[in-house]
Parts: C-alpha cells; structure tokens; sequence
C-alpha cells in the first residue's frame, strides 16, 4: 500500500497532463483506434513501473493464440495484477472488473480507455448482460482478463484462492480458448508491506480449447483453470526452479 501511495505522488506532476489525455482518448473512439489507446495505456503502466521500481518479466508469451479472441483467466494478488499482464501482452485486451472498484480516477480512465466492462456483482440482470456482452466480442476477436476469485486477500503471499464458477460462462458462450494466467509476486508491487524494488512474474500457460473444456459443467472448468495455475505456482516457487 505504500508503493501505492509512493508511486501515485511520484506521477502527480503528470496528472494534468495524462489524465486528461486518457480521458479524451476514451471518449472518442472514432478518433483513436484500440491500438492508439492501448498503446497509451501501456505508456501509463510503463511510467508507474519507472517511478517504482517495477520489474515484471512474461512468460510463455508463445502460448498466447496469434488470431482470434480469446479469455484470460489469472490468479488475483492485488491492484498490479492487470497493470502486468497489460505490460507484457503487446496486442490490445480490455478486462472485466468490479463496478464498485472502477470508478476512483485514473482506474476510471484506465477502464475507459480499455473500453472495459463494468459488472456488478450486486445485480444479476447486469451481470448476465455484460458476460454476454463479452461472449460476443470474444467470438468478434477481442482479448479480455477476468479473475475468477473475484477477489483477494491482502499481501497474498501466492496464494491462489477458488475460483467462481460463472466466470467460465463467457468462455463457454464463445467457445474461445482459455489462456490460464499465473501471476507471482505480484501482490508485493501494491497490497503488501514492500517498500523498495520489486519484481513480479507473468506466466502465460497453454491454452485450453472449447474441444477440452466445451463438454464440461463451469465448476469443472474453473477447478481445471485454478489447478494448472497452482501447478506453475508451485513449479516457479520450488527452491532451486529457474523460469525458462
């Protein structure tokens, strides 16, 4: 939380000058294409990461599937979470998040400039629309993240908590593969005690395709999702283990 805070007055003095910048950009789609507004989104990520000694290295960025849309399933440790996996994946991906969290500046021009969906957990009607909102640009070949816990703990420590079921009925309803993602360390960037240098992991896993997962109920697929993440987890935290 202090590296939070550190790094938040470290970019005060650009403030008045990004913000807006994202904000116009989110405004107007019909001027800046999804590259124009990722790419800013990642020059965003970039410069927190400058100002507070963020290193995050990617792994198994070979996995990721070259053309069509598909889901991205991580293990959830804090507010850095996204910001990671948004730093080293080069092609745009929005993210589904927690209404109630989205509307705080800058995470509002984040999620903007993403064209990022909003779902409140309070409202099943809502909810249901965004999922098949989702679906929909899934099958159209947009990328999304989404963190089936729904939640997390704070200074995590790696662990992995279970996943929500329903979480999967986009995959299901697209039929796109799901890319699970296992994040390491990455609780330390923002929701843990650590003050100075910190490195984090990004580990893109194997897809799964519709053909493997297509015929099984959201559970199934969710406990699958969260045990191949726990594998890698497990595997990278091994004393001795060096990443490939």
């Amino acid at each position: 939380m202090l590296k939070f805070i550190y790094v938040i007055l470290m970019n005060l003095f650009r403030a008045p000058y990004i913000i807006p910048k994202m904000r116009r950009e989110a405004d107007h789609p019909e001027r800046y294409t999804e590259e124009e507004r990722y790419r800013l989104a990642r020059h965003v990520v970039r410069l927190m990461k400058t100002s507070g000694a963020i290193l995050t290295k990617a792994y198994g960025t070979e996995n990721l599937p070259e053309e069509g849309g598909y889901m991205m399933y991580p293990n959830h440790q804090g507010k850095y979470d996204a910001l990671g996996i948004i730093h080293t994946h080069r092609m745009p991906c929005s993210l589904v998040m927690d209404k109630a969290k989205s509307n705080t500046i800058l995470v509002r021009e984040f999620v903007d400039l993403l064209e990022g969906k909003r779902l409140d957990k309070k409202d099943v009607r809502q909810a249901l629309t965004i999922i098949n909102e989702v679906a929909e640009e899934v099958k159209q070949g947009r990328r999304y993240i989404l963190f089936p816990e729904g939640g997390y703990d704070f200074n995590n420590r790696n662990n992995v908590c279970s996943f929500k079921a329903g979480s999967f009925k986009i995959a299901l309803k697209s039929k796109a593969p799901i890319v699970p993602v296992a994040l390491i360390d990455s609780y330390k960037v923002f929701n843990s005690f650590k003050i100075g240098p910190v490195s984090t992991q990004v580990h893109y896993l194997k897809p799964i395709l519709f053909s493997e997962y297509g015929t099984l109920k959201t559970q199934e697929i969710a406990n699958m999702v969260r045990d191949r993440i726990q594998e890698k987890i497990d595997e990278v935290l091994k004393p001795g283990h060096v990443p490939a």
